[in-house]
């Protein structure tokens, strides 16, 4: 399904380049040991994750949008992925945060595996274009089981950044 996602997703990519992800990834925005059991635990534990580089926003924004986007259905694209976003009004450009959960959550995935690769990406409420080619460009990079599995073994958040970086410029 990842496939799935990256394939439909990479028609907007055309047009013109989007940052790399690195360029949008504070290494202080990665956990490499996630501990939330629970989907909703989760997006709680992202945003905080995302708070370390971005403490200016809005908490209890962040979850109640988080969680908006998943009462429409979930991000988790299966292969133990999952891509929580949303728009918020106070932002004026993308913002990322990356964890990693040893155990897994059940994020209601396509494929009813556990994700436990978690990209989550913030986008400004007129942001279109860039905001789904970056879903896309995140897609392609995690539809590579040899990606997610370097991503799963790595042993710290470091080594999580250097991975990225490596795939991006690949």
């Amino acid at each position: 399904m990842v496939a799935a996602v990256a394939a439909a997703a990479v028609a907007a990519t055309s047009e013109c380049e989007i940052m790399n992800i690195v360029e949008l990834l504070d290494p202080a925005a990665i956990e490499a040991d996630l501990k939330s059991s629970t989907k909703d635990e989760l997006l709680e534990e992202m945003t905080d994750v995302l708070l370390r580089a971005m403490p200016e926003l809005n908490r209890d924004e962040v979850v109640a949008v988080l969680r908006e986007r998943e009462q429409l259905g979930s991000t988790g694209i299966g292969e133990g992925v999952a891509i929580p976003h949303g728009k918020l009004k106070s932002l004026d450009r993308l913002v990322l945060a990356f964890g990693r959960s040893r155990s897994g959550v059940d994020f209601d995935s396509m494929d009813g595996k556990p994700a436990h690769l978690f990209f989550l990406l913030l986008a400004s409420e007129d942001s279109v274009s860039v905001h789904l080619k970056t879903l896309a460009r995140i897609s392609k990079l995690l539809k590579d089981a040899g990606v997610r599995e370097m991503l799963l073994e790595a042993d710290s958040a470091a080594e999580i950044y250097q991975i990225i970086s490596e795939q991006e410029a690949a």
